[in-house]
């Protein structure tokens, strides 16, 4: 008698295409799975696998590539909530990052929500912040200037982003329109007070060091500069606000320390990030080197491989060449888009920059060099979730484990492989998924949810659930997901690493011991 063969729906290739690692392959998948529920109907998985997208490209830094699995995702809902909300933000920051994504598809999105905030649902402040960044781009500054004030008298939106980091959106408008003082009254409450997000207090500095600068401040600037970049150096969201420090570096006459900034970071170009972060690396990146060749004459640096060019020493006359050329053209790509000039223009103001003052004594420059680790957070000061946490927590432990490309950390406690990344828009979601070594076979299904639920019911941790991969055998799996939005000192993050692998441990010992 031959048995009966499972059939796997959209449900259980999503449940697959969710297991896989961050990259291609897993992209695929998902598109794949969400046309196949598209096609056999099924709205519900069709919506999950294109929000799974739109996390997956927010996470790979291609922000670009989530246009359309955004476009997806609303054609599939129903009707919008906070969710989908902030997926129609994503698809105009990635018209702001990139010149891929045509204006009319940008503004299409936006009108959705503009639709609401007529009708007085949602988003008023919403649709403010994004015209205004949209009419700043193309070089509306009068527009700009409107929504920017009725931005900051609207009732703020949660689906707006984080309500620490937008004062440093508008002071980085004020500042590119030449209003120092006004960005650095904005700024004030976050260089004031408290800490309430994890990008604090280093994006409000970096803000903060032109106009500081333009001020007469230049010990001030210098000291966030120091600071702001001792984070930025390596953090991924960090490269954004490269091109500020080189711009400080320019017009505080720091040129040996932009040209060692720009030898050091020139080989995260090989990873994907927004053409906009890109253009304007590159083009302070020029300035400091036709700077420093005129300052020093033009000497040979070391120049490490990026975009497809080998390692090889270059005069910083044509290393700025290289960088100029890349900053020009990405300029008229947006410009293309645009229809106007303004990105050009504006790249072509900073390439006139000089330098204001002579320059003032960095922080720790006549100090001697940090012992090993002096950079890193003391176990008790809280900052950002990072994967050295993580690592550090599992090594302090004695731990083995392995480290993707994507920062995902996996290892084996006994019976339970568990694997820890970071998640969510900003990274700071630490999420941990436990696999017990032991399957059940399909057959025992209403078994392995029972016990599940059991486990739900009497255990607080890790989430139990099953998943059928469709091979005839049940994997029996948890979930820990701790959203450390407010910053996490490491040695809090050790106390989570420790309790995941304590339970997670316990869970697969439990499933081992089924009958």
């Amino acid at each position: 008698m031959s048995g009966l063969r499972t059939v796997r729906g959209p449900g259980d290739a999503l449940s697959d295409a969710r297991d896989m690692p961050d990259g291609e392959s897993r992209i695929a998948e998902l598109e794949r799975v969400a046309s196949l529920a598209q096609a056999t109907g099924d709205r519900r998985i069709a919506l999950e696998a294109w929000s799974e997208l739109v996390e997956t490209h927010l996470r790979g830094g291609e922000r670009w590539r989530l246009f359309e699995p955004v476009r997806h995702c609303l054609d599939a809902a129903r009707s919008d909530d906070e969710t989908l909300r902030r997926y129609r933000r994503y698809a105009v920051e990635a018209l702001l990052g990139s010149p891929r994504i045509g204006l009319d598809q940008a503004r299409n999105v936006l009108d959705g929500l503009a639709d609401q905030a007529e009708t007085g649902d949602a988003g008023s402040a919403l649709v403010a912040q994004l015209r205004c960044r949209i009419a700043d781009q193309a070089g509306d500054e009068p527009a700009a200037r409107g929504w920017l004030g009725q931005w900051r008298t609207s009732t703020p939106d949660p689906a707006g982003g984080c309500p620490a980091c937008l004062p440093v959106r508008q002071a980085e408008l004020l500042a590119g329109w030449g209003d120092w003082a006004a960005a650095l009254d904005t700024l004030a409450p976050l260089l004031d007070g408290p800490a309430r997000c994890t990008a604090q207090p280093e994006a409000a500095l970096t803000a903060a060091m032109l106009p500081w600068l333009r001020a007469g401040e230049a010990e001030r600037a210098a000291r966030a500069h120091v600071r702001g970049y001792r984070r930025h150096r390596a953090e991924p969201d960090g490269f954004s606000h490269l091109a500020t420090h080189l711009r400080f570096c320019a017009l505080g006459g720091h040129l040996d320390r932009g040209l060692e900034i720009i030898v050091e970071q020139l080989p995260r170009l090989e990873q994907p990030h927004e053409d906009l972060s890109v253009m304007e690396f590159a083009a302070a990146g020029a300035r400091i080197c036709t700077l420093a060749a005129e300052s020093t004459g033009d000497r040979s640096v070391r120049r490490p491989a990026y975009r497809g060019r080998p390692s090889a020493d270059v005069t910083v006359g044509q290393l700025g060449s290289e960088l100029l050329t890349l900053a020009t053209g990405l300029a008229g790509s947006f410009d293309a888009r645009n229809g106007t000039g303004h990105q050009s223009g504006r790249m072509a103001s900073w390439l006139a920059e000089r330098p204001l003052a002579p320059p003032v004594p960095l922080p720790g420059d006549e100090e001697p060099e940090p012992e090993d680790g002096a950079d890193q957070p003391a176990v008790d000061e809280v900052g950002p979730l990072t994967t050295a946490m993580i690592t550090a927590a599992l090594d302090e432990r004695g731990d083995g484990y392995a480290l993707d490309a994507a920062g995902t950390v996996l290892g084996r406690w006994g019976d339970a492989v568990i694997q820890f990344r970071q998640a969510g828009e900003r990274q700071d979601i630490l999420h941990a998924r436990v696999v017990a070594g032991r399957r059940l076979p399909a057959a025992r299904r209403a078994e392995a949810y029972a016990f599940c639920n059991g486990w739900n019911r009497d255990r607080l941790l890790p989430k139990a659930y099953v998943h059928d991969p469709g091979d005839g055998e049940l994997v029996l799996a948890g979930e820990v997901t701790t959203d450390l939005a407010d910053g996490v000192a490491p040695i809090q993050v050790t106390v989570l690493v420790d309790s995941v692998v304590r339970t997670g441990l316990a869970y697969a010992e439990a499933v081992a011991a089924l009958p």
